[in-house]
């Protein structure tokens, strides 16, 4: 038993808390455990009756859920959602509270080794073609982390010679003590503002990926921007790189051509003109995961295999239909200008773009100058409650070079719209730049519904 009369608190009831229940349920005897949780019981209802039988639990909910007060515990596990400066938990931690994540709790049981991946975006396509080529090469690889399964619900599985590629946020990242055997660092710009105090902040939490390595440890790092390749100096591991714009030890990308070079002369993986999955941005992706999947033992005919099956995940560019020689791509998982500035360099075919939704503390201010100078623009459409500052962003950097159409407030309108400014030839592009909670539950419910008014443009 790892805990034994102990007592616990829990912050923020959601997936990942219920799995670490389920995992105490089996791993601790005699504890007293409280839930703590600002929503009501019929708000946390579809939660509330998963958790396992065997273990008695305490609430605190509702508005005052935290008048209890933290200090008396043993331990507290947050969820990604509860912010870790969060002024009670920094004064349980004075107190000698310890603060433990599902995150936490996985690096210190697993059993294989784990090839982590952070960055501001690309994380899970990263992960996921890593995992895919190492299947490809007849090792057995699991996806885990914020795709894939739950990291907990794997460790009864696990074997010595297997491999967990994890995709590992700021949130789960902030507090870590252990890096991985194999750390994987994509382009890190700002993100999570509206949770992390200052863009230095979240950028520390990131550096955990690597800070905790070993000499015996491995570390592929993006060479092309500043602060990522600041990492190198952080870890005591080797160092690996992978590049876009120049050759380097590790994967690199030369006339349109894929690289790798870890020893001797470099190998030739193939074309970009031949890889199914879009964007310029993602060759940086599937350079890393080739580097990383290599170090890993892949061989190259498996790394070769996967690179050229791999389509990318939805939400990610993913075409959704063509209709009357039209392209949709569904780019929902875009909640960052960073990340809308990529797709629209994506295509160079006349572009319909859709722009905005909710508020992350984001500066637009990039993504205004790549619309006032984009040559494949058409119209843009912004929705949402930044439709106006994206809209300030453009006009201080200059003229835009198309129409501008707001007032939209459902997708089914949205399509429809883009779809009469669209012609035979061009592309339809949903990369919003922002968050989806003015109009849509979530990323994946505003890419939902985009795919399915798509879908219907023929029956309207």
């Amino acid at each position: 038993m790892h805990f034994v009369e102990k007592s616990i608190a829990l912050l923020g009831l959601g997936l990942e808390t219920t799995d670490i229940l389920h995992w105490l349920s089996q791993h601790s005897q005699n504890c007293s455990i409280t839930v703590f949780d600002q929503k009501s019981k019929s708000d946390l209802a579809d939660f509330l009756i998963n958790l396992p039988d065997n273990l008695k639990l305490n609430f605190s909910l509702g508005s005052g859920y935290l008048k209890p007060g933290l200090s008396q515990f043993d331990f507290i596990f947050r969820s990604p959602g509860f912010h870790r400066l969060h002024p009670d938990l920094l004064t349980a931690q004075q107190k000698g509270v310890k603060i433990l994540s599902a995150t936490k709790l996985f690096f210190q049981f697993c059993p294989c080794p784990i090839i982590g991946v952070t960055g501001t975006k690309g994380k899970g396509t990263t992960t996921t073609l890593i995992a895919n080529i190492l299947k490809a090469s007849d090792q057995t690889a699991y996806v885990a982390g914020n795709i894939g399964q739950s990291p907990l619900k794997l460790l009864d599985h696990l074997k010595s010679s297997d491999w967990v590629c994890l995709e590992l946020s700021s949130f789960q990242l902030q507090d870590l003590t252990t890096s991985p055997h194999l750390a994987v660092v994509l382009n890190i710009t700002s993100e999570h503002l509206d949770m992390h105090q200052t863009v230095n902040e979240y950028r520390q939490a990131k550096v955990n990926l690597v800070r905790f390595q070993t000499k015996k440890d491995l570390a592929v790092i993006n060479a092309d921007y500043p602060f990522a390749r600041s990492l190198a100096k952080t870890t005591p591991a080797q160092v690996y790189w992978f590049s876009r714009f120049k050759r380097v030890l590790g994967g690199y990308v030369q006339k349109k051509r894929l690289y790798l070079k870890l020893r001797g002369q470099p190998i030739l993986i193939g074309s970009t003109e031949k890889l199914k999955l879009k964007g310029q941005h993602n060759w940086e992706n599937i350079i890393a995961g080739i580097t990383a999947a290599r170090l890993a033992g892949a061989s190259i005919p498996a790394i070769k295999k996967a690179v050229y099956d791999f389509k990318g995940l939805e939400h990610r560019l993913e075409l959704v239909k063509a209709v009357a020689g039209v392209e949709y791509y569904n780019d929902s998982f875009s909640t960052t200008p960073e990340t809308a500035i990529a797709a629209i360099k994506s295509f160079s075919q006349p572009t319909i773009l859709i722009l905005g939704g909710s508020d992350k503390g984001s500066d637009y201010s990039r993504l205004g100058q790549t619309i006032v100078t984009s040559l494949y623009l058409k119209a843009i459409i912004l929705i949402g409650q930044m439709a106006q500052n994206i809209q300030a962003a453009i006009n201080r950097t200059g003229r835009c070079p198309c129409p501008i159409i707001k007032g939209l407030t459902d997708m089914k309108s949205i399509v429809i719209k883009a779809s009469h400014l669209a012609q035979p030839g061009s592309v339809v592009v949903l990369s919003p730049a922002c968050a989806s909670f003015d109009m849509f539950k979530n990323y994946k419910d505003r890419g939902l519904q985009f795919k399915q008014a798509v879908k219907q443009i023929k029956k309207s």
